[in-house]
């Protein structure tokens, strides 16, 4: 492990500090403490080629070379739940004395849709244009939810293959494990078997071996068996556990169930990973990451906004057979598809509304602000982002209402927002082996 004077990273802290946009609000970092420049801090391991790679001080103080990168993302287990847990965990704990903890700033928005497309593809979401678990997606014409390669709204899954649509068409990316392809790394991918090989898998994780898991333990005990034998190539592992993230939308970030989640996935860690892999023959580099955190919402409490404001529906974009273009994001985030002659009226109507409860801002403020990457914003994403976003505040929440059991606020934890909880993430790293 390279000599590293402070285990917390004060300087991340303080970077993330001054990432400030309003009293409410984080400003997104997409440079030196950037969830997005991940992709690029593995390449830099690997091959010792990259460009927008973390802080040196992220990984220890240097970059050096590795036989082998492994990388888990520890959806929604953000910065505060870091800290808050710290303590309880041995694996968590020991980051203070064998390894570099450092605060690190999600993209925006703060969900999963947006930092799992680019931790596959090594873009930024203002690249991808898929920024947010509900979008208008143009060569559709429909709203979609791209993870679950479905309409907004549908439960079942896969349901745009159905119709035809191709996955490569959705997502006409290069794979972040391509590109490393290219540069002698094989690449291997351990996901919950319920998403492995979906519609959206297949595209964003060409290139790497996939290997499927029911419980998190058979992926940890098996990565510990790798780590055993020497890596004969560059290697890359990237790990995705889900379930902290689920349990929190379900049930809270309070709740026993949450706690649960929290504890399994930090104890297997420690019993079924650390332990298992300290005398390994190759030199490996141990990464954990979130895409972002969480805070707390109520159903009860969502402002439903066609209620609230009965006007607004009559000034929603519609499609080509005439439904509207809603929802687009989460409760945390919710963008609107406003004709223009009635934006200026709507950003009114809502603010008023709204006022105490959310920020109403023009998309357009924000994605010249580059609140979306560190590149100008592609058309890729202007053709599918709205053009007026309302942004809670902490614990508050905003939706529309909609038919019974297809669009509904149900969550009791969610994230999407710029406020810390949900923009702070985490990255920690160590070296196991020789």
């Amino acid at each position: 492990m390279p000599n590293v004077t402070e285990m917390i990273n004060d300087k991340s802290i303080s970077a993330l500090k001054k990432a400030k946009w309003t009293s409410h609000f984080n400003r997104p970092l997409y440079k030196d403490y950037a969830f997005s420049s991940i992709p690029d801090t593995v390449s830099k391991l690997l091959t010792e080629e990259g460009k927008n790679f973390l802080s040196e001080d992220v990984v220890g103080g240097s970059y050096q070379k590795f036989d082998a990168a492994i990388l888990f993302l520890i959806d929604a287990f953000g910065w505060k739940f870091f800290e808050g847990y710290q303590g309880k965990y041995p694996f968590l704990s020991r980051f203070e004395k064998e390894g570099v903890a450092s605060k690190i700033s999600s993209q925006f928005p703060s969900t999963t849709a947006a930092h799992v497309t680019s931790i596959n593809t090594g873009k930024e979401v203002g690249e991808t244009g898929i920024y947010e678990w509900f979008y208008y997606e143009p060569i559709v014409d429909r709203m979609i939810a791209p993870l679950l390669f479905s309409y907004a709204g549908d439960h079942e899954s896969a349901t745009l293959l159905k119709d035809g649509y191709s996955p490569s068409a959705i997502f006409p990316f290069e794979t972040l494990y391509q590109k490393l392809a290219k540069k002698g790394v094989k690449s291997f991918v351990m996901q919950q078997a319920g998403i492995a090989h979906s519609p959206y898998s297949k595209a964003l994780l060409a290139g790497a071996e996939v290997i499927p898991f029911t419980h998190l333990v058979d992926a940890l005990d098996l990565l510990a068996e790798m780590c055993q034998k020497p890596f004969t190539v560059p290697t890359y592992i990237f790990v995705y556990f889900g379930d902290i993230d689920s349990m929190g939308h379900r049930h809270g970030i309070t709740s026993p169930q949450f706690s649960d989640a929290v504890d399994f996935c930090w104890n297997s860690m420690e019993n079924q990973f650390w332990q298992k892999t300290q005398s390994c023959p190759s030199k490996i580099a141990v990464m954990y990451t979130a895409d972002h955190g969480m805070c707390p919402v109520d159903p009860k409490t969502t402002l439903l906004l066609n209620n609230i404001c009965p006007e607004l529906p009559n000034m929603v974009k519609r499609n080509e057979i005439g439904l509207p273009l809603v929802p687009a994001g989460s409760c945390r985030d919710f963008f609107m598809h406003i004709e223009d002659k009635h934006l200026a009226e709507a950003q009114r109507l809502l603010e008023k509304q709204l006022q105490g409860t959310a920020e109403v801002v023009f998309v357009e403020e924000l994605l010249s602000q580059g609140f979306f990457g560190s590149a100008p914003p592609s058309q890729r994403l202007k053709d599918r982002i709205g053009n007026l976003l309302i942004l809670p505040y902490l614990n508050e929440s905003v939706f529309w209402a909609f038919e019974k059991h297809r669009f509904e606020q149900h969550f009791y934890g969610a994230h999407g927002g710029l406020t810390p909880d949900e923009m702070e993430s985490v990255f920690l790293f160590a070296t196991v082996g020789k």
